[in-house]
């Protein structure tokens, strides 16, 4: 699957404004569906519609949730590490002996 830039997006919607969107994405070298989907996207979000490859659009609620999963996340993984550095510590000090 081909990814493109948001810059790349928009320029092309707005060729696709001048020159319709058959022309434009025969000259662009995309499928049409690919950039009538874009303009459908830019013409519901504006300025959001081209996050970028991989990224949907949160709402303010998701994003926070998304940030405290991503916290607690994060606090396992340092309890993990601890652990871990402390098992090291102890096994490097007796093999020291």
């Amino acid at each position: 699957m081909t990814t493109y830039e948001k810059s790349f997006k928009e320029e092309a919607v707005k060729l696709s404004d001048e020159i319709g969107i058959k022309k434009a994405a025969q000259q662009l070298g995309i499928p049409y569906y690919t950039l009538a989907d874009w303009r459908h996207r830019q013409n519901i979000h504006g300025s959001q519609a081209h996050v970028g490859s991989g990224h949907k659009r949160m709402s303010g609620d998701e994003k926070d949730q998304r940030i405290r999963e991503l916290e607690k996340q994060n606090a396992e993984l340092q309890r993990a590490n601890d652990i871990l550095q402390e098992a090291l510590g102890f096994f490097a000090k007796n093999r020291k002996k």
